[in-house]
């Protein structure tokens, strides 16, 4: 996911976009097609984009008017995997490649799996307890030195009361 839909700003079809891409200026340029989720309200084609203040607007191809963007409000935009460039540091992942992970203390005891990824200032992984709870890890190396994908599992080192929040 590159970013989310927010509300109409204007009335000629603009919409702030929640960002979730390091690169929006070359991400979000005028001809870039971008899948959707709900897939039913995409393809989408970005018509317009532009700065204001420190919030991104972004206009679509077919949707001109304030009434007509806000049916695609909390739509997420995605492009496809294949269209994402290689990372160069190893340490870095994308989102979708760190989803579905099963995650384990060093010991081996099993934590549950990663469901999301969330980036509200620090990146926290969303992991789904077995008991049905759920449990957010700052994603720094100290607390997760381990990130086999290959394997399917992510190592966390919590400090201690991390597990009992």
């Amino acid at each position: 996911m590159v970013g989310r839909i927010g509300r109409p700003h204007g009335v000629r079809g603009e919409a702030t976009v929640e960002l979730r891409t390091d690169d929006p200026d070359a991400r979000f340029v005028p001809g870039a097609v971008l899948r959707t989720d709900p897939a039913e309200r995409g393809p989408l084609t970005v018509a317009g984009a532009r700065w204001h203040r420190e919030v991104l607007l972004l206009a679509f191809e077919g949707y001109d008017s304030r009434e007509a963007v806000e049916t695609l409000r909390d739509t997420l935009l995605e492009v496809p995997v294949a269209d994402l460039p290689a990372l160069d540091d190893p340490e870095a992942f994308y989102d979708h490649q760190l989803v579905g992970l099963a995650t384990r203390l060093p010991d081996g005891t099993p934590l549950g799996e990663v469901t999301a990824v969330r980036h509200e200032g620090a990146d926290l992984l969303v992991v789904a307890r077995p008991d049905g709870g759920e449990l957010l890890v700052p994603f720094v190396t100290a607390i997760v030195p381990t990130v086999d994908l290959a394997g399917g599992l992510v190592v966390v080192d919590p400090p201690e009361g991390l597990l009992d929040l």
